[in-house]
């Protein structure tokens, strides 16, 4: 627990039922339930919280400055510390980390959202390319992790039946996620983009969630078995993508060695993989193996709300920990396409 200045954990966690539409609910009205039942898990009033940082895409909401609104949901009064990351939430925990280990804030309200369901989400993503040589082409999410996937057929890393188990087995796991958009059996189905069928693929749908932090001795009061995060990072790897390894993921490799990631096993891993191949590269950088227990909630192949499926990782990681299910997680976010930006966080129980 010495690895850095403070002792920081996440001491609760919450999401929504993740859905393909929730047309009938607005952001703030999505995002405020998963609110109120991360602060009535620690007893805290949205007073208390010492900062208060969101994740969200104005891309997928159609508006500029579109996390304004959702403040309605944290309540601006009294005056609150605050801020934003353009980004999945789990870079807006890693914001309020950094806060907390300044020691401006001994606790913080990190939540996300993302709601994908109004338009293609598949044609939105093509904006974050490479404006002058990729995004005229408009090669979707789906066609670029397509090009990984066949990368690692080739390679003889995977083939399809492979990564057809890894889908099956992930919404296996998430029949005992309520939250889980996806449960059990699903159809492989037709090919989207040739090697990636139906099944490879993450569901598109709307979702939220929120995490607290806090500090040393209060992180104990607030939570029974709080969930240490002992080491977090963060790397990004080349816009291009032909100048990058699609089979390796080296930034994932790099957040890893300085989370410690290495250091000891963990018996958790909770992958942001939102396609089946890109599990299989990210156990590789990260040296996962058979008896570690991979996205046991389901992963994104059973929930992939924008913006949200990172910071729940860390979440589901964590809430393990809290129920004495785990004792050393490894918990993984990514952004950008195939894997280009990727966080890593190491949480622990207190020693049993």
């Amino acid at each position: 627990m010495a690895r850095y200045a403070r002792e920081v954990a996440v001491v609760a966690f919450a999401q929504s039922d993740h859905l393909r539409r929730t047309d009938e609910l607005s952001e703030v009205e999505m995002v405020m339930p998963v609110l109120h039942r991360v602060l009535a898990a620690t007893g805290l009033k949205a007073g208390e919280i010492g900062f208060t940082c969101s994740g969200s895409s104005d891309y997928l909401a159609g508006r500029a400055f579109s996390f304004t609104m959702t403040l309605d949901g944290v309540g601006a009064w009294p005056p609150i510390s605050e801020s934003h990351v353009e980004m999945d939430g789990a870079w807006a925990l890693y914001e309020a980390w950094v806060k907390i280990q300044t020691g401006e804030a001994d606790t913080a309200l990190v939540y996300s959202y993302g709601k994908s369901s109004p338009g293609s989400v598949r044609d939105v993503l093509t904006r974050q390319l490479d404006p002058y040589y990729v995004a005229p082409l408009w090669p979707d999410s789906v066609a670029l992790a397509a090009l990984q996937a066949q990368a690692l057929i080739d390679a003889g890393e995977t083939d399809e039946s492979a990564l057809a188990a890894v889908g099956a087995r992930s919404r296996a796991d998430a029949e005992a996620n309520p939250h889980a958009q996806l449960r059990g059996p699903v159809p492989q189905g037709d090919y989207q983009v040739r090697p990636l069928r139906t099944g490879d693929c993450p569901p598109v749908g709307d979702g939220a969630a929120a995490v607290v932090l806090a500090a040393g001795d209060l992180a104990r009061q607030l939570c029974e078995r709080p969930a240490w995060i002992t080491g977090i990072d963060h790397r990004i790897e080349a816009h291009s993508l032909g100048l990058r390894d699609l089979t390796d993921s080296p930034s994932t490799r790099l957040a890893a060695e300085r989370a410690g990631v290495f250091e000891a096993p963990v018996d958790t891993a909770e992958l942001h993989a939102p396609f089946s191949s890109q599990e299989v590269v990210l156990r590789k950088a990260l040296g996962i193996t058979d008896g570690v227990a991979v996205n046991p909630s389901g992963g994104a192949l059973a929930a992939n709300p924008m913006m949200a499926a990172g910071l729940i990782r860390i979440g589901e990681a964590a809430a393990r920990i809290h129920r004495g299910a785990s004792q050393r997680a490894v918990a993984h976010a990514t952004s950008g396409p195939c894997l280009q930006q990727n966080l890593v966080a190491v949480l622990e129980g207190d020693p049993r």
